[in-house]
């Protein structure tokens, strides 16, 4: 006798499930950290099963990636939009000042999951620390157009340097809970420690 006690699943074509599938995923590490999130919570959260979750990814580290690296183009693509919407002459400060605040909202709006890598016990696959990585080389690359052009070593170091400032600044804010009230002293710091760091906006 059929079962009548489990929930349907809805028909999706193949692009649909996938993207469901992503969708819950990112909804699941966005909450929790990779090592607390399981095939079959994202699974039922998809309205899927566990073999048709690996019928579209290898296994959780593949899944987890290809979020990542989803969430790391959307959060490029919304930068790449405020500083479209700005006029033309706004000071570099300025048009830096507008891709922190998008990175601060991307915060937010994934604490657990953004921050588990920075907590020390927490491993990422390393198909994760290598989309990390190639992140990492996008945003400099990003900062860099933004900024005069410049060959030295100070100005390279600066941008380098100053991703792991955002990095743990926006840890400590994270681990006081993301207060909204402590969004703009935040964000003085940032770009006080990048001016700092290249010893003039123009450097």
């Amino acid at each position: 006798m059929a079962r009548s006690d489990r929930t349907p699943r809805q028909r999706l074509d193949p692009d649909e499930r996938r993207g469901a599938i992503l969708a819950a995923a990112a909804d699941a590490f966005a909450r929790a950290p990779y090592d607390e999130v399981g095939i079959a919570a994202v699974a039922a959260r998809a309205g899927a099963s566990e073999a048709l979750v690996y019928r579209y990814f290898a296994g959780k580290a593949e899944l987890y990636a290809q979020v990542l690296d989803r969430a790391i183009a959307d959060l490029l693509a919304r930068q790449a939009a405020a500083l479209a919407e700005l006029p033309g002459g706004v000071p570099v400060r300025d048009r830096v000042r507008a891709t922190v605040l998008v990175h601060l909202d991307h915060v937010a709006a994934h604490r657990a999951g953004w921050a588990s890598p920075f907590a020390g016990t927490r491993a990422e696959p390393d198909v994760a620390t290598q989309v990390r990585q190639r992140a990492r080389l996008a945003y400099v690359d990003r900062l860099r157009e933004l900024l005069a052009p410049s060959s030295t070593l100070r100005h390279d170091y600066a941008l380098w340097g100053w991703f792991g400032f955002l990095d743990a600044a926006c840890l400590h804010w994270v681990d006081r809970g993301c207060p909204d009230d402590d969004r703009w002293s935040l964000l003085d710091a940032t770009l006080g420690a990048l001016e700092g760091a290249l010893g003039d906006w123009a450097a």
